[in-house]
Parts: C-alpha cells; sequence; structure tokens
C-alpha cells in the first residue's frame, strides 16, 4: 500500500475530528476535560528532570501537553499533522518564545542527529504503520542525544474513547509488539574509527492509572526509553540487544517461570515462596495504607500476600515483560479488587475489572537502575533474590534510601558469596547468569555506605539448604503432575539445578544472605 492510500483516510478522518479544535476532539472522548485533570500531572510525573532540555513533540495537537513542556524545558519543537489543530497551539502557546509549531507528517521529518533531549509522544504511533513505525523508531533514536529518553503514550487493544466513529484508522497494537520493535532498533554512529552502536533500553512500561481508576480501561499504556550504547554487551547477554531480552529469552523464559513455580508454590519465583515470604514480611509490622516497593516483584504471590493480609498498596516492578505477564494472570485467579493494573498481554483474555479498593496493587516493567521515584514515596522497599543481576548494588541503595520515608524499612533476600576464590564450576556458573555476588557482610557494608541504620547483615545459607531440601523433597511427590505438565527432561534439568545449589552451598561458594535495614 503506497503512502497516498494509508495518508488519505487519515486525513480524513482527522479533518472530522479537528473542525473545532478542542481537547474532546483530539482526544476523541466527551469525558476529555476530566480525564485531562488527572492524566496531565500522572503523565508529566514519569518524565526525566527537562531543565535545559530540547524536546521534540510528536503528536503536539491543540498542545494539551506542550503548553507545560515549554514550561519546563529550553526549547520544544511542536509538530502536528492537523493545521487547525497546529493553529491552536501556537495561538496558545507561542508567547512562551521558546517553541516552534510545525504542520507536518511525522513519516517525513528530518532533524539533524542529536538535536534533542527528548522525543515526546502522545497518541500518534497508532496512526501510522508498521513499516512507518520501525522508520520513524530509527530516526527518532538518531535525532536524540546519548542518554537522551523516548517517552510515548499509545491505545493498545482497542480504542478507548467515546466519539461517534464513521471508520476508524487506528492500529490497536499489543505492548509485546511496541517492546519488541522499539528494543530491537539499532543505531550505527560510529566515528574516525571508534565504533558506537546505540539502541533503547527500556525504562519504564505501565498502564495509564487516570483510565484505569475512571473508565476502567487498562488499554492505555506508556513507555519511557533511554539511547544507550550497544556496542559493549556483557558477557552472559552475548546474542540479545538488551538485558531484558536477556532476561526473557533465556533465564525467564514463559516456560522457564512456570518450572521455576512448580518448585517454590504458586505465585512464587523466590526461595522458600509463601514459607519465607511470611517470616520475613513478619519482620517489616506492616499496617495498613502503607506504600510498598517490591523491587523484581516476579509473579506476584509476595505482592498478594502483603495486599491481602495487610491492605497495604505494593508497586511490584520487574524488568522482565514474561514475569510481568504472568503476575497479571495470577491476579485474575487470586480473583483481587485491583485498582491498578499492568496490562503486558491480552486484556480480553485477562477479563480483569479492577474495583475499587482500601488496597491495591501496582504491576510495571521497569529498570530499578533507571527508573526515577520522587524523594521519601515508600513506607517500604522489598526485594527477594532479584539484586544478583545488579552491577552497581551502591548506587541501586542510594535510590532505596532516597525513595524511603523517614523511618522506612529495607528488607532484601539474595543470592551471595563466599570468600574468593570460588571453584571453576561456580565461577562459570556466576558467568553464565550475569550475576554479580559478594559476600554477605560486604553486602551489609555497602547498606550502611548509603546511609541506612540498624543494618542487619544476616547469613541464611543453612536455612537456604534446608528449603532447597524441602523443595526437592515436594518435587518428588509432585514428580508425576510436574512431568505430566512439562516433560521428563524439564523435570531432571530443574532437579539437578536444585541439586547444584546444595553442592555450591557445601563448597562455601554460594551463600544467601537476610538483609534489613532502616531510614532514620
Amino acid at each position: 500500500m503506497d503512502q497516498d492510500t494509508q495518508r488519505n483516510p487519515m486525513m480524513e478522518f482527522w479533518k472530522e475530528h479537528s473542525k473545532s479544535a478542542t481537547v474532546e476532539e483530539m482526544m476523541l472522548d466527551s469525558n476529555a476535560q476530566q480525564l485531562t485533570q488527572h492524566e496531565l500531572p500522572e503523565i508529566l510525573s514519569m518524565l526525566p528532570c527537562l531543565a535545559g532540555s530540547d524536546i521534540l513533540e510528536l503528536g503536539a495537537g491543540i498542545g494539551r501537553y506542550t503548553q507545560h513542556l515549554i514550561g519546563r524545558a529550553r526549547h520544544v519543537t511542536a509538530v502536528d499533522f492537523m493545521e487547525n489543530f497546529v493553529e491552536k497551539n501556537r495561538a496558545d502557546n507561542s508567547h512562551r518564545g521558546n517553541a516552534e509549531f510545525l504542520q507536518a507528517d511525522v513519516t517525513q521529518l528530518d532533524f539533524p542527529k542529536h538535536s534533542f533531549d527528548m522525543v515526546f509522544s502522545n497518541w500518534l504511533l497508532m496512526y501510522i504503520s508498521n513499516q512507518e513505525l520501525k522508520a520513524l523508531a530509527e530516526k527518532m533514536l538518531g535525532w536524540l542525544r546519548p542518554g537522551g529518553h523516548l517517552f510515548f503514550r499509545e491505545s493498545c487493544f482497542h480504542q478507548s474513547g467515546d466519539s461517534k466513529r464513521d471508520f476508524n484508522p487506528t492500529q490497536y497494537r499489543t505492548p509485546a509488539h511496541y517492546n519488541h520493535l522499539m528494543t530491537s532498533v539499532l543505531l550505527d554512529e560510529s566515528e574516525k574509527g571508534e565504533k558506537k552502536c546505540y539502541g533503547f533500553d527500556i525504562v519504564l512500561n505501565k498502564t495509564v492509572q487516570t483510565y484505569v481508576k475512571m473508565k476502567k480501561n487498562q488499554n492505555q499504556l506508556c513507555w519511557l526509553l533511554q539511547k544507550v550504547r550497544r556496542d559493549v554487551v556483557e558477557q552472559h547477554q552475548a546474542g540479545f540487544s538488551t538485558f531484558q531480552q536477556f532476561l526473557d529469552n533465556q533465564q525467564y523464559t514463559h516456560k522457564g517461570i512456570l518450572r521455576y513455580e512448580k518448585m517454590f508454590g504458586s505465585g512464587y519465583v523466590s526461595t522458600g515462596g509463601l514459607s519465607t515470604t511470611k517470616e520475613f514480611v513478619d519482620m517489616l509490622n506492616l499496617t495498613p495504607g502503607q506504600k510498598v516497593l517490591d523491587v523484581g516483584c516476579g509473579i506476584g504471590g509476595g505482592d498478594f500476600y502483603m495486599a491481602k493480609t495487610f491492605a497495604v498498596e505494593v508497586l511490584g516492578m520487574d524488568l522482565s515483560s514474561n514475569m510481568v505477564e504472568i503476575a497479571m494472570e495470577r491476579a485474575v485467579t487470586e480473583k483481587l479488587p485491583l485498582t491498578c493494573l499492568l496490562v503486558v498481554g491480552d486484556t480480553a483474555k485477562f477479563g480483569i475489572d479492577p474495583i475499587p479498593n482500601t488496597y491495591r496493587v501496582q504491576f510495571e516493567v521497569s529498570d530499578a537502575t533507571k527508573r526515577r521515584f520522587p524523594d521519601c514515596t515508600f513506607d517500604v522497599v522489598y526485594s527477594r533474590d532479584t539484586i544478583l543481576h545488579i552491577k552497581d548494588k551502591v548506587d541501586l541503595f542510594r535510590k532505596f534510601y532516597s525513595w524511603l520515608k523517614p523511618g522506612g524499612k529495607l528488607l532484601i533476600s539474595d543470592y551471595c558469596c563466599g570468600e574468593e576464590p570460588w571453584s571453576p564450576a561456580f565461577q562459570d556458573y556466576v558467568n553464565q547468569r550475569g550475576y554479580i555476588l559478594y559476600t554477605p557482610h560486604r553486602y551489609g557494608q555497602f547498606l550502611s555506605e548509603v546511609g541506612f541504620t540498624n543494618v542487619q547483615a544476616l547469613d541464611r545459607t543453612e536455612q537456604f539448604v534446608q528449603v532447597i531440601k524441602s523443595e526437592l523433597q515436594r518435587a518428588e511427590e509432585i514428580k508425576d503432575d510436574f512431568i505430566q505438565e512439562f516433560s521428563m527432561e524439564d523435570y531432571d534439568d530443574i532437579i539437578n539445578g536444585w541439586r547444584e545449589k546444595l553442592q555450591r552451598c557445601e563448597t562455601g561458594d554460594q551463600r544467601w544472605g537476610l538483609f534489613y535495614a532502616t531510614k532514620n
């Protein structure tokens, strides 16, 4: 299909819906004013610091976001397809003096490379073809300066607005489609013999909660991506563009996660499942209404337990989209009245109907090392067997410290190691998994260094060993069921993996730590 064949219906569609250049027309929704009141601060809160930045706003419309971006940035270039929208935006916002307003087809835009610190797009990509989307993603990567960000928001699965439409040229893609396409785009920017290849990392992918709360609509999703170097790839990540792709395609495949769950218990992919969750959560003395951040939430078992048992609000974040998708499925089977949920799968399959309640569980695909929260947001930061993946633990612990309220609590369990030198077998294991391990004592020192007090760094390896033995015993009891659900090969593989954990602990190479600390 040629471009004119694609563009003519789009032009006619938006001519019909831009006659008066109102927010209701632009959003295709009679409740646009009320939605905007709540949505604007939510969307803007997800953006990085924009002070002194140059922003390209695509699909700017009548300037619903332009006016706020202008107030924060050094300069904004606002682009839209429809003349009426551009003129309305110019009339309302040109007096600020730091914006340019362009009427253009985004697929035909061209800017010098490294022109912008951020590209911001709200409801645009769903109006271009897959081929155009890929080409535009490559262009945006080039327009951004290294370290710059791309923010976009789209309707997935189905429409949201209630405006009558004689026809609808919109492409409602799945979140997985956007995730895969955006993280697969690569750009060679080599200069003077120095190889430089760039791509996008996902910083954040989550639902727009205004639509969940006001319309029980979970198909509004947004992304924050960052332009990063791709020419240096970790050893364990070879063959994958991003660490997230490594996790979802190597260690945490959909099948692999379900095999772990079979061993740990329904809803869990961390040591001891519900039993250790109960023990460790009891140390936190949770009270109703507290806010808990679960870093590396897995498939959500611990989050559901905390929310149901203690009436707290939990935000579960994980870099693995496979984990979060399964967490959504578990949310349905739990029959929890959740108010805010990230959807990375098929909403029709999930059939979720959120009901407002005194507690809530939220999920998001995000990178804890890049995620931003205001200081003093959470009462508790909780993490189970996850931080072993993260290289700069001190920097992450500084983030945890800033995110916690005064008096807030931190609880982490994690894989650790014994003193070096390690056995060759353990070194190979660590390299293959890409783990970054420290002794429990050193781990505790990191926490103290960033300001935490009352630090308890406990070596719980003996408990780890006993839990593994009990899980192996349970595996023998459910062997037939396991083989029927998976295969004999899967059973042998998982059993051998558990036995190897025991061997690594017996040699003293592998340890398991439990860490508790508070913020004064």
